[in-house]
């Protein structure tokens, strides 16, 4: 299955807010056909359920089924929790890291300046977002005028947050530096999601 390209409204009014996806927020669900028929038929299936944990992460993270699908794996062969182990996975990404230091709006625009070269990882040119990053790794970008006016006006655009304390910005270097691997709470990610009904998904293909 591809990276969904379709209408991100869609997905937020469906799946609740997606900050990685976009920082628009869901509208207020109305009563309609759907609800209807979701009141008349009961309560959702134990799959349903587990299905809409699923798409919360891939939307949000911007993944292909077969990616999720990949570091659902590799956090089932690590040691600790499957499910924090893979956020940990994820929120490692380059892409994200580039999102969470607010160098990009959304993780697609942050992928979008990893795939055109604009961010360099330790001095070096970059093109991969699922780059996983390390502890003591430096973000920065080009240095000229294009890659750091696209950076600033991400920065300009963006209300300054408080940063996870696994990282570290300077924006008048437009760097970042990666402090440590994140940590057990996961309550900075933004996203209201319960690992373990992911993994509990993805269980007959693990």
């Amino acid at each position: 299955m591809s990276r969904y390209r379709g209408p991100r409204f869609k997905k937020i009014s469906r799946l609740g807010a997606l900050p990685g996806l976009t920082s628009k927020e869901p509208r207020p669900q109305k009563s309609g056909p759907g609800k209807d028929r979701q009141s008349r038929s009961g309560k959702r299936s134990q799959y349903c359920i587990r299905l809409e944990e699923k798409q919360k992460l891939r939307f949000h993270y911007g993944l292909t089924e077969r990616q999720l699908l990949k570091y659902v794996r590799l956090a089932g062969k690590a040691k600790g929790a499957t499910g924090q182990v893979l956020l940990q996975l994820l929120e490692m990404r380059l892409d994200n890291i580039l999102f969470r230091l607010g160098m990009a709006s959304t993780i697609p625009g942050a992928r979008q300046l990893v795939n055109h070269r604009h961010i360099l990882v330790n001095g070096r040119i970059v093109d991969i977002p699922s780059y996983r990053c390390k502890p003591r790794d430096i973000i920065t970008t080009k240095d000229k005028n294009k890659s750091r006016a696209l950076i600033q006006n991400y920065l300009d655009s963006s209300s300054p947050e408080e940063l996870p304390k696994h990282l570290t910005l300077h924006s008048s270097q437009y760097k970042g530096l990666v402090n440590e691997i994140i940590d057990s709470d996961s309550s900075w990610v933004g996203l209201k999601i319960n690992k373990l009904l992911v993994v509990e998904y993805y269980s007959r293909q693990t």
